[in-house]
């Protein structure tokens, strides 16, 4: 899959260096993915949240922190779309971020 976006989780890391790891390992991983559907992210992260508008909530770091992306499986493409904590997370629409 390309990545776009991946800018805000370098700016995301540089203010908690917790999450460093978890989203290198992350980033790392879709780069190498071919998701086609849904169910192929479900089926490598069983805790990720498909909301809907191809949407996809990840959890990092146990829930701490929350990652939205806009995956476009016929362009083989992520869009990095929201990283924050989860409180910040409950304050956006994730549908629409």
């Amino acid at each position: 899959m390309r990545v776009i976006g991946a800018s805000k989780l370098h700016e995301f890391w540089n203010r908690h260096q917790d999450a460093k790891a978890q989203l290198e390992a992350w980033y790392a991983e879709v780069k190498h993915a071919t998701w086609e559907t849904p169910n192929d992210v479900k089926e490598r992260y069983g805790t990720a949240s498909i909301i809907g508008n191809n949407r996809v909530v990840f959890n990092i770091c146990g829930n701490k922190y929350r990652l939205v992306v806009h995956i476009k499986y016929g362009f083989e493409t992520v869009i990095i779309r929201f990283i924050g904590t989860h409180a910040e997370y409950d304050r956006i629409d994730a549908k629409e971020t």
